[in-house]
C-alpha cells in the first residue's frame, strides 16, 4: 500500500486486550508506580475506586497492537506477492485523552481512523497520514483516544 491507495475515513481495527491485574501491577511497578496502580486498599480509597492501569499502559497497549496490526499486514503482501509498504517515521502524537479509568478485567478494543493525507512539500516522495486512534472497553465507552501522523510513501513524486 502506497500513500496514493490510503483513502479519508479507512479504518482499521487493530485487536483487542484484556486487562489483568497481574500485568497492571507489573507495568504500574516498572513505569508509573502510583498507589492506584499498585495497590487495591490505596486504589479503592482513590477517586478511581479500584485497581485501574496506568494511562500509559493502555497508550503502550495501543502501540504494541499497531505494530504487531502492521507487521501482518506486511507479511499478507509478501505473501501475495504484492509490493511491501514504505512506512517512515512518526512526527508525533497530539490530543491524547484518557477519558476513563481501565479497570481490571476490562477488554479494550483499539482502533485507528485515517482523518487526513497530504504530499510532504520537503520530501515529494513521502505522503503524511493522520489518524485518530482510540481504545473502547467492552461496554462501549471510549477509554483513551488521540491522534497521530506517521510517513508514508508515494508511487509518484509530486
Amino acid at each position: 500500500m502506497d500513500f496514493e491507495d490510503v483513502e479519508i475515513g479507512e479504518r482499521a481495527d487493530i485487536g483487542t486486550h484484556a486487562f489483568t491485574r497481574d500485568e497492571i501491577i507489573a507495568f504500574a511497578r516498572r513505569w508509573d508506580p502510583q498507589p492506584f496502580h499498585l495497590d487495591d486498599e490505596a486504589a479503592e480509597a482513590s477517586q478511581f475506586g479500584a485497581l485501574c492501569a496506568s494511562g500509559w499502559h493502555t497508550a503502550c497497549t495501543w502501540m504494541r497492537l499497531n505494530v504487531e496490526d502492521g507487521a501482518r499486514r506486511i507479511g499478507e503482501a509478501v505473501a501475495a506477492g504484492r509490493p511491501v509498504p514504505r512506512i517512515g517515521p512518526s512526527p508525533g502524537l497530539f490530543d491524547l485523552k484518557w477519558l476513563r479509568p481501565v479497570y481490571v478485567g476490562d477488554t479494550i478494543a483499539y482502533s485507528w481512523t485515517v482523518t487526513d493525507k497530504r504530499a510532504s512539500k520537503s520530501r515529494p516522495d513521502w505522503g503524511l497520514i493522520t489518524y485518530h486512534a482510540e481504545g473502547v472497553n467492552q461496554d462501549g465507552v471510549t477509554v483513551i483516544s488521540f491522534n497521530g501522523r506517521f510517513f508514508l510513501g508515494r508511487r509518484e513524486a509530486g
